[in-house]
């Protein structure tokens, strides 16, 4: 397809100024300039054969060779003299018989391109550079207004489903979607409306923006991708006027789709600003709603958007009409993170006996985004020590840095923390092979790790579950506050390595008496916590109690029970079977890490 030649004041202004500057070139070639002395010693001596006279100049010929009476064929060269006032100049030039005349100096095109022209365009160049500077792409100041929503073409969108894995049920839903964008007659024939709106809603990394990516791409129609956030500025109106523009732009280019990431940064809850006073935010959201019920889906405008706090959303946002479809983007089970690994590892070279389910088994609760950090980190190690291929054992080493964090070699422990940390670690682990449902040892160190982890102990569940009985929470108990327990039974002393093992298993257990209703005492009654985003593990400080002071006291005392309960318990477990606790330590401190394999092979039988 030929482009479109877009004619402009540049083009004319740049046409003018080429023909000014070569206009002395082409009309007057073999200039030189002459002093008058010099010129008139010359029509003295003969040789100056013809002369314009003009007001300011004089413009003499020198011929060579034959003359021609046509002044165009007339040869030799040309002289520019500066005119002095001399009255005996045409008594010179007749005594001479030199040929002269006067010349009419035309200045009104120099006058008017040096005059006008060329300081009209480097007037309106520096006009066109500062505004440029102020606001790229239309965003200045002058286009506040303006949606700030990229845009890509029917063909830039190159991701497909098949581009997506461990969202299967999710693809299912969106298909729908794809379908209606390329045949929208299959359901209006029969009288049925698409959604409006699809929400997707999952954790931070699950491919939400993937998802909505691969929606255009399967469509074939164009994408306008944006951020809440970008929507918000300081200026009122500003977010409004945004929304109308995008609306206005997507009808244009219908059947298209509209993707509104972290949504959650607009359409939060009216009503619930502090300070009071005209919000910004909620104006915009008002026009975010009246645009939703402004136009039809018939015309094949497709709004996405996501968000991981789907809980603080204003309701009107979610009501049919709006946003009808909310389509859960969900953690990949163990097929569903093979899936994915097996996505990311296509331009990765892997060694043959690389088995991608052991790594899928080996990350359960990761995301799509976590995978393939966990590929990237796999493919650096390798690189890094110089080898052909991404092995097993590079996977292994990217899957403890992503899990545990970064191996602190530079991080030195005197031996007396050493044994501390050894059996700490140990107590984990013994406890976790003595108790019927813990998930299995896959590995046992004293490496530090992260921030401020000096040793781990890591478990992998067998499959996935989305259940857990009372005595499946209560071995999770004793497994956390094995290596607490451990140190009291060795040391007769505890130290503070235990600080997050004692916040996650008290943590449990308030969740077991207030969620749960795994109290006898209390019977089965839930007592509401403090309210967290659903997939964000960020307390509400804010949240008043919902029960009575007695209540809540009956509630500490049923935590402490159960806390109580789990450590007497670990205590009777190590103290019976202290001869594996010290013998698995001793072999820990000596090799810094134990496989889940090894540590069996210590502990049989003792």
């Amino acid at each position: 397809m030929n482009k479109r030649i877009h004619f402009s004041l540049w083009y004319v202004l740049g046409a003018l100024l080429l023909v000014a500057a070569l206009q002395n070139v082409i009309t007057a070639p073999g200039v030189r300039s002459l002093s008058y002395s010099q010129f008139v010693q010359m029509v003295q001596e003969g040789r100056i054969k013809r002369v314009s006279i003009s007001e300011s100049r004089l413009t003499a010929y020198e011929f060579s060779g034959s003359e021609d009476t046509s002044p165009s064929g007339r040869r030799g060269q040309v002289y520019l003299v500066n005119r002095v006032e001399d009255p005996d100049l045409i008594k010179l030039l007749k005594d001479r018989k030199v040929d002269f005349s006067g010349q009419t100096e035309n200045t009104w095109l120099n006058n008017f391109l040096y005059g006008w022209i060329l300081p009209l365009a480097i007037m309106l160049a520096i006009w066109g550079f500062v505004f440029k500077r102020m606001g790229r792409g239309g965003a200045g100041v002058l286009a506040f207004g303006k949606s700030k929503a990229r845009i890509y073409a029917e063909g830039d969108t190159k991701v497909k489903f098949e581009d997506v894995a461990g969202a299967d049920e999710a693809k299912d839903e969106l298909v729908e979607v794809v379908q209606f964008l390329r045949d929208p007659n299959r359901y209006s024939r029969l009288g049925g409306r698409i959604p409006k709106g699809v929400l997707l809603v999952g954790a931070p990394g699950t491919g939400k923006t993937l998802l909505a990516k691969a929606v255009a791409g399967e469509a074939h129609v164009p994408f306008y991708s944006i951020s809440g956030a970008g929507f918000v500025e300081m200026f009122v109106g500003v977010g409004a006027s945004r929304v109308r523009d995008l609306f206005e732009q997507a009808s244009k280019n219908a059947p298209c789709i509209i993707f509104i990431d972290e949504v959650d940064a607009l359409g939060r809850a009216r009503g619930t600003n502090i300070i009071g006073g005209n919000d910004e935010r909620e104006q915009t959201l008002n026009q975010l709603l009246a645009e939703m019920d402004g136009f039809e889906s018939a015309k094949g405008v497709i709004i996405l958007a996501a968000t991981n706090r789907p809980e603080i959303l204003d309701p009107a946002l979610l009501r049919a009409g709006r946003f009808d479809r909310h389509v859960l983007v969900d953690r990949p089970d163990l097929n569903g993170r093979e899936a994915i690994l097996r996505v990311h590892a296509k331009e990765i070279k892997l060694a043959p006996e690389v088995d991608l389910k052991v790594i899928a088994a080996r990350t359960p609760g990761m995301v799509g985004a976590d995978l393939a950090n966990l590929v990237n980190e796999a493919a650096l190690l390798a690189a890094r020590e110089g080898k052909q291929a991404v092995d097993m054992a590079d996977l292994e080493k990217a899957v403890d840095r992503v899990m545990a964090g970064l191996e602190k070699k530079s991080r030195v422990m005197n031996e007396k923390e050493k044994q501390i940390v050894a059996h700490h670690e140990v107590g984990h682990a013994l406890v976790a092979e003595s108790v019927d449902t813990a998930d299995k040892v896959h590995k046992v160190s004293i490496i530090p790790r992260g921030i401020g982890a000096l040793g781990y102990t890591l478990q992998l569940p067998t499959e996935d579950r989305y259940l857990m009985t009372v005595t499946e929470l209560k071995d999770r108990l004793a497994v956390l506050l094995g290596g607490r327990v451990a140190e009291e039974t060795v040391f007769n002393e505890v130290s503070t390595g235990a600080q997050n093992d004692l916040y996650r298993a008290t943590d449990i257990a308030r969740s077991m008496i207030k969620e749960y209703g795994m109290s006898e005492r209390l019977g089965l009654v839930t007592f509401e916590r403090e309210r967290r985003p659903m997939f964000l593990d960020i307390p509400n400080l804010g949240q008043g109690k919902d029960y009575s002071e007695s209540t809540a006291q009956a509630i500490d005392e049923e935590v402490e029970r159960l806390i109580s309960d789990a450590h007497d318990r670990v205590r009777e477990i190590l103290t019976r079977r202290r001869a594996a606790l010290d013998k698995a330590a001793a072999e820990l401190l000596s090799r810094e890490v134990l496989e889940g394999d090894e540590f069996r092979e210590i502990i049989a039988g003792l």
